[in-house]
């Protein structure tokens, strides 16, 4: 819904401006940050809820194959387990086409993360347990690279942050 808000630009909706202000800056035109988010809302076609129990999780929309897919943090809180994370990445590697790029980002070895002292549950992995998935599911590694955890936290118990980047062969 938030995203919706700001893609339509409705008054208090979340303030992407840092985002499109880092990417300008990368580019080197730091005046038109305007310009970026209005682009950005202009190719979003859709703003969808995916549906986790169906089969079709966009259904109604049927979505062609994507060129790339980006997984931040998303399978770590939404499975409870291992099984749940393989069923999971199954669904979504069907949403790319062949060739296509999956760009995934986890927290390795961790059990839950805190909001205002209400601790949530993560599905625990390690590098190798994630690295053995997407290579069964079809998918080449092209890079990976691990982040160890270099300060303590009461409000994660992760021991490090994984970074991968892979395309689809089959």
């Amino acid at each position: 819904m938030e995203l919706k808000r700001w893609v339509d630009t409705r008054t208090g909706a979340f303030d992407w401006c840092h985002a499109a202000q880092l990417h300008a800056d990368i580019e080197g035109n730091s005046e038109e940050i305007q310009d970026k988010e209005g682009e950005v809302r202009s190719a979003m076609q859709h703003v969808i809820k995916f549906h986790l129990e169906k089969e079709n999780m966009t259904e109604p929309i049927d979505l062609p194959p994507a060129d790339c897919i980006i997984s931040a943090w998303l399978l770590d809180v939404i499975c409870k387990d291992k099984d749940e994370f393989i069923k999971y990445l199954k669904k979504f590697s069907k949403f790319l086409k062949p060739g296509g790029h999956l760009i995934f980002v986890g927290s390795l070895e961790a059990t839950y993360y805190t909001i205002h002292k209400e601790k949530f549950h993560i599905v625990t992995y390690d590098e190798e347990f994630v690295r053995g998935v997407l290579v069964g599911e079809g998918f080449k590694i092209d890079y990976c690279d691990v982040f160890r955890r270099k300060a303590e936290s009461d409000l994660i118990d992760h021991k490090g942050v994984i970074f991968i980047a892979a395309h689809k062969e089959k």
